[in-house]
Parts: structure tokens; C-alpha cells; sequence
């Protein structure tokens, strides 16, 4: 049974920096992402790594965040910038058995975290 745990979830104020951890349980994945869903919102893709360190990032995110996969270690990071307001979320690690695509489409990822929560005030 593959287990995600994520850590480094945090309160912070607008313009900090955050970095969430995820560490896996076993590494036979295509890829790892980063979800996240805030409050009424639905849960949206934010970053994706893959093979030889390809990356995917939403187009909120782009140029704040950077994803990571430490593969001996089986932990993937999401070092985040810049921090704003509607960061605020719940975010998620998932793999995937598929390569990253630009859509993020959660049904191809079989295996998900708990999640860890991120709020960012003003």
C-alpha cells in the first residue's frame, strides 16, 4: 500500500515563503503533483514533476513556485514564494502512473495525501 504524507503546511503572512514536503512510501511513479483546494473551490493542479525532472506549474503559480522529487529519498518538495492571499488552501500530493500534462486532470493520479493546510494572510 503506497502511503503520501505531507508536511510543512503553516501559517504566514503575504510575500513569505513556505516549502511542503511529501514523503512516499514506495517509488514507482511516472510522476508526482502538487494539488490544491481552497474552500469552495474545486481542487486544482499547481505543479507537476516527471520523468528527468520535467515540470508542469499553473499559470497562478508560475515563477513563485518550484516543484522538486529527491528520488533516493522518495520525497517531493514544493518550495513556495512570493506567497499571496489566494494561496490559501489545502494542498495535496498525488502520483501518477502517466506522464505530467498541462491539465492536471486529478483522475490520473491513483494515489493521494492527507493533505496539509497553507494560509496566507494580509
Amino acid at each position: 500500500q503506497v502511503q503520501l504524507v505531507e508536511s510543512g503546511g503553516d501559517s504566514v503572512q503575504a510575500g513569505g515563503s513556505l516549502t511542503l514536503s511529501c514523503a512516499a512510501s514506495a517509488y514507482t511513479f511516472s510522476s508526482m503533483a502538487w494539488f490544491r483546494q481552497a474552500p469552495w473551490k474545486q481542487r486544482e493542479g499547481v505543479a507537476c514533476i516527471g520523468g528527468i525532472s520535467s515540470t508542469r506549474y499553473a499559470n497562478s503559480v508560475r515563477g513563485r513556485f518550484t516543484i522538486s522529487r529527491n528520488y533516493a529519498k522518495n520525497i517531493l518538495d514544493l518550495q513556495m514564494n512570493s506567497l499571496e492571499v489566494e494561496d490559501t488552501a489545502m494542498y495535496y500530493c498525488a502520483a501518477s502512473p502517466f506522464a505530467c500534462n498541462s491539465y492536471f486532470d486529478p483522475t490520473r493520479y491513483t494515489y493521494w495525501g492527507q493533505g496539509t493546510q497553507v494560509t496566507v494572510s494580509s
